[in-house]
């Protein structure tokens, strides 16, 4: 199949059970904004969010791992789940002997066994799915999304509205869904089968723990990105303050679903193009066409900022548009990170991924000591937005030495004012404030227009080339 084809048919099947997913959990921000409190709100997130600070030192890095070997060529498949799971068994025992530790957290004291079923049940999900991705079953895989989410949801209803459980019913939800839907697959996807066929490889298990053991820091690193301001937030503003922040990060979410669906078809497609290349005009052309969308659904989120708040928030979180703008920059710059981190991908260059995810991450941190004091949870926006900026930079410049492709420089460079510059109008929130973002927004369709429209132009003339010769 065509790379730019199989490429669009994976992301279409992905987006359609992504979009699904992340659209139903979004349409929920009612329910959970008004049966759940700010300082609950904010505790719910924070539980969430310390269970996936733990998340990689539970698995040791193996699903990443995991998933990476497996898309090697000639790969035996089998072998590398096997020696997978036991690697998995080995470092969750470790964990649940550390695991008490958690009661030292007054904070958390409460909710421990709660974090360590979260964990748990998400590092069972996360290796059943990642080995059925690595399989090239994106039917499946995007099924397994949509179910967890429609399970997630189920349970919510229930333990929110019926049983009135609050903060455990929000995280036991999730708890309960990862472990259903691990199941689900275990038997359908038949990974009972691979795991019995499959043996048991020490050479394999220690390429595997040189590749995966610096992603456990990379991914602590990106979630101290990601988290630590609300952690700081709460410290410095308290759990209202910091539940209105966390809400307000739902809404660049829609940004984050963009990459997310993009993102599982692309690593299986870049490593299949650019495992053994130094050169790959397929990674310039498509970082293009991804950058274009990214800008464009930014611009877009960040006009319509106060449709969404006023749609899916509850009255008392109505302040959280004044953060959107700012988190919004954040998603995108992460987005474009994100694709840069796939070169890494490609190569098996994890040492490169710990070491930018650490540059962002320690940034990250001195910046939200040293603007949240002055400009409140702003700050934190901003501190996270420049992170991801910075990170950005440092990976196109380090990721076109592994693999080298074409960039315009110029349009990334104006698309990035654009968008900084509408979203300080959207903050700032001068009279008419809408007519100036809706216009800078509209020279950024511009300028991007032309770009996605070449890429559905050209797919579209393959795929009706592919149909005459299959014809003939």
């Amino acid at each position: 199949m065509n790379k730019y084809k199989k490429l669009l048919s994976d992301t279409v099947i992905l987006g359609i059970g992504t979009f699904a997913s992340k659209a139903l959990v979004l349409l929920m921000m009612p329910l959970y904004t008004d049966c759940l409190s700010p300082s609950q709100y904010g505790t719910a997130d924070l539980i969430s969010q310390t269970a996936n600070l733990l998340i990689p030192l539970a698995c040791a890095g193996v699903c990443d791992g995991l998933f990476r070997f497996t898309l090697d060529s000639g790969a035996d498949k089998p072998s590398v789940f096997r020696t997978s799971v036991r690697m998995l068994l080995i470092s969750t025992l470790i964990f649940l002997v550390l695991s008490p530790i958690l009661l030292a957290i007054d904070y958390f004291s409460s909710y421990a066994w709660l974090v360590i079923a979260y964990v748990l049940a998400a590092n069972l999900h996360s290796v059943c799915a990642q080995y059925v991705r690595a399989c090239d079953r994106p039917k499946l895989f995007a099924l397994q999304g949509i179910l967890n989410t429609a399970t997630v949801i189920s349970l919510n209803l229930l333990f929110l509205l019926v049983f009135d459980m609050g903060v455990l019913g929000y995280v036991l939800s999730v708890v309960l869904a990862d472990t259903a839907v691990s199941i689900f697959l275990i038997i359908v996807a038949k990974l009972y089968r691979d795991l019995s066929v499959g043996k048991f490889s020490g050479e394999l298990a220690r390429r595997l723990v040189r590749y995966s053991l610096p992603m456990i820091p990379t991914t602590i690193f990106w979630w101290i990105t990601n988290v630590s301001d609300r952690y700081i937030v709460t410290w410095m503003c308290g759990d209202a303050v910091n539940g209105i922040y966390s809400a307000a990060y739902k809404i660049p979410t829609l940004i984050t679903l963009l990459c997310s669906v993009f993102y599982e078809a692309w690593q299986f497609s870049a490593v299949k193009d650019a495992e053994q290349k130094t050169k790959s005009s397929f990674f310039g052309q498509v970082f293009g066409y991804y950058s274009s969308l990214m800008f464009m659904g930014g611009a877009a989120v960040v006009l319509l900022l106060r449709v969404f708040v006023n749609i899916l928030f509850a009255d008392t979180y109505a302040g959280a548009w004044e953060y959107i703008p700012m988190l919004t920059a954040a998603a995108v710059f992460s987005a474009l990170t994100t694709f840069m981190g796939s070169v890494y991908l490609v190569k098996k260059k994890s040492m490169m991924s710990f070491l930018t995810s650490m540059l962002g991450a320690v940034l990250n941190i001195g910046l939200n000591f040293a603007l949240i004091p002055f400009m409140g949870a702003q700050g934190a926006a901003v501190a996270t937005a420049f992170s991801y900026f910075v990170v950005f930079v440092v990976r196109t410049v380090t990721a076109q030495r592994q693999v080298s492709f074409p960039i315009n420089y110029v349009r990334l460079g104006v698309n990035i004012i654009l968008l900084v510059a509408e979203c300080t109008v959207a903050i700032l929130a001068p009279a008419y404030w809408y007519v100036y973002a809706g216009g800078i927004a509209l020279v950024l369709l511009v300028i991007n227009a032309y770009t996605l429209v070449h890429f559905v132009k050209g797919t579209l003339a393959q795929l009706r080339r592919r149909g005459r010769t299959t014809d003939k």
